[in-house]
C-alpha cells in the first residue's frame, strides 16, 4: 500500500497554512480561500538555499558594491528606478489587464537587446506569434539579441538560462509559472513562491536582470503571496484609466533608489510614449476659472504634478444625499464634508456631492483637500473664479490649514505654467523657503499668493476673486 503523502492547506490570499480544512482562514479571515496541497519531500531547488557560502564578516570589513546603472532607453522608466536597471536585481512589475504592462517591458526588451546584449522574453500567456506582432507594431525592427519562447516550466527556463546566458530576463507572467518539486497548481501561493525564489537565486547568482509580471486582485493589490514582494529589489504598479490615454508607473519598493518617483506614459498605437512635462497635461488650459472647478497639485518624486478637481452639488430629490468620490477617498471627502458643515456653516445635508479627479489620477496626499472644499463651495454657491487658480493644503478637523511639503517648488512651478493667483497655508507663505522658492519670480508675485490660516479664510479669499 502506498504510503499517504503529508498534505496542508494553505490559503491562497495570505498564505498562512492550516493542518486541516477550515470554511474560513483563521489569519486574514477570507471564506474558502483554503486549498489542500502537498507538502514535498525535499525543498525545491532554489528554497532555503544560501546565496554566497562565506561565513560571517565584520561590517566595517564589508565593501559597498559600486552598482553600474543600466539604461532600459525609456527615460521615465529610468527615473523610477532610480537612474536605470541594475545588474542582478529582480523587478516586479503589476496593474491591470490592459494597463500596459507588456507593452512597457517589450519596448524595454527590444531596447537593451540593442545596447546590452542577450534577452530573453518568457511568456506563459502569450505565444512566440503573439509577441511578435506586438513586438512589430510597438518596436519595429528588433535585434538577433532578443529571444523569445513560450513556456511554464521553471526548470526548462532555468536550463535556458544557462544555455543562452541572458543579460535581462523578462517572465510574463510569474502566476503562471510552476515548478515540478511541488504538486500544486500554476498560480497558487505555494508554486509562486517556490518560482519566486528560484529566479531571485537565478537573477543573484548569474547577475541577470530580470523583470517579473504579476497580476493584481479584484481589489487592485498584488495578486498571490506577500513574500513575492518581499524578495524582489523593486515593486513596480501602473496605474491609470484603460479608457485613458495618460498612465502612470509608481515605485512601491526599491532597494537601489527612492519609492517617491514617478513616471508619466502615454498610451498610444505605437505602444507608451513617455510625458516629459507632466505639469500640465492632466489640465486643458481656460482663460477662466469654471464652476465647481479648482486646480490643485502634490509633489511626487522629484516634480510637481498639476491637475484639476471637479466637484458637483445637486439638490436631494428622494432619500438620503449621495457622496461618490472618483480619484478621492470616499472617507476623506465625508470629513472634509463635515469641516465645511461645522466650520463654514455650509448646508449639505440635502444635497448630493460628486467629487472627480480629471485624468484617472489617483492621488494619495492630503494636500489636495483645501482643493475639494473650494470645488464643492463653488459649486453650492454657484461662484466662478475670475481667473484659474491653485488651491492645496491640508484640513484639519477644526478647520485649520496644515501646510504641505515642497511647496516652494509647486509655487515656483505654478509661476512658470502662468497661474497668477494661489491660495495655500499660511504656515507655507511664512516659511522661509517659499519666500525664495524661485528668485525674484515668487517676489514680483507676491501679492497674488494668499496664506490661508482656516477654511474660512480660504473661502473668504477665493469668494472675492
Amino acid at each position: 500500500m502506498a504510503k499517504k503523502k503529508n498534505t496542508v492547506f494553505v490559503c491562497q490570499e495570505c498564505g498562512s497554512e492550516h493542518p486541516q480544512w477550515m470554511g474560513k482562514c483563521q489569519v486574514c479571515g477570507t471564506w474558502g480561500s483554503l486549498v489542500e496541497e502537498v507538502i514535498p519531500d525535499e525543498m525545491p531547488t532554489g528554497i532555503g538555499k544560501a546565496l554566497s557560502s562565506k561565513g560571517p564578516e565584520r561590517l566595517k570589513n564589508v565593501g559597498t558594491a559600486d552598482y553600474e546603472r543600466i539604461d532600459t532607453g525609456i527615460g521615465e522608466l529610468n527615473r523610477v528606478l532610480g537612474g536605470g536597471l541594475v545588474k542582478g536585481s529582480l523587478t516586479l512589475i503589476s496593474g491591470e489587464p490592459g494597463i500596459g504592462k507588456s507593452t512597457i517591458i517589450i519596448q524595454t526588451a527590444a531596447n537593451l537587446a540593442k545596447t546590452l546584449g542577450k534577452v530573453l522574453y518568457v511568456s506563459g500567456e502569450e505565444s512566440e506569434e503573439q509577441i511578435k506582432l506586438r513586438s512589430d507594431r510597438v518596436c519595429g525592427v528588433v535585434e538577433d539579441g532578443l529571444y523569445v519562447v513560450s513556456e511554464t516550466n521553471m526548470e526548462n527556463i532555468e536550463a535556458m538560462c544557462r544555455q543562452i546566458r541572458p543579460d535581462f530576463l523578462v517572465i510574463d507572467s510569474v502566476q503562471t509559472m510552476y515548478t515540478n518539486s511541488l504538486d500544486s497548481a500554476p498560480g497558487s501561493v505555494s508554486q509562486v513562491r517556490a518560482c519566486g525564489n528560484i529566479l531571485m537565486k537565478l537573477a543573484k547568482t548569474d547577475g541577470i536582470a530580470t523583470f517579473l509580471v504579476a497580476h493584481v486582485t479584484k481589489a487592485g493589490e498584488l495578486a498571490g503571496p506577500k513574500i513575492i514582494e518581499h524578495l524582489v529589489d523593486c515593486v513596480l504598479h501602473f496605474t491609470g484609466e484603460r479608457d485613458q490615454e495618460i498612465r502612470i508607473l509608481r515605485s512601491f519598493k526599491n532597494r537601489f533608489g527612492t519609492t517617491s518617483e514617478i513616471g508619466a506614459f502615454s498610451m498610444a498605437e505605437e505602444g507608451l510614449i513617455e510625458i516629459k512635462d507632466l505639469a500640465g497635461s492632466f489640465i486643458e488650459t481656460s482663460e477662466r476659472g469654471q464652476e465647481g472647478s479648482v486646480i490643485t497639485a502634490i509633489y511626487e518624486g522629484s516634480r510637481p504634478v498639476f491637475f484639476e478637481i471637479q466637484a458637483l452639488t445637486s439638490p436631494v430629490n428622494v432619500g438620503f444625499a449621495r457622496r461618490t468620490a472618483v480619484g478621492v477617498d470616499l472617507q476623506r471627502l465625508n470629513m472634509i464634508l463635515a469641516v465645511l458643515e461645522k466650520k463654514a456653516g455650509l448646508n449639505l445635508v440635502n444635497q448630493d456631492v460628486y467629487v472627480n479627479v480629471v485624468g484617472g489620477l489617483k492621488p494619495d496626499s492630503t494636500a489636495v483637500d483645501l482643493a475639494i472644499a473650494l470645488a464643492i463651495y463653488s459649486s453650492l454657491k454657484r461662484i466662478v473664479s475670475k481667473e484659474p487658480f491653485v488651491a492645496m493644503g491640508e484640513i484639519g478637523l477644526t478647520g485649520d490649514l496644515r501646510s504641505v511639503k515642497n511647496a516652494d517648488k509647486i509655487l515656483s512651478e505654478a509661476l512658470r505654467l502662468g497661474y497668477k493667483k494661489m491660495i495655500l497655508p499660511e504656515k507655507n507663505l511664512k516659511a522661509e523657503r517659499c519666500s525664495k522658492a524661485g528668485g525674484s519670480a515668487v517676489m514680483k508675485e507676491k501679492e497674488s499668493i494668499f496664506g490661508a490660516r482656516n477654511i474660512i479664510d480660504a473661502i473668504r479669499n477665493f469668494s472675492g476673486s
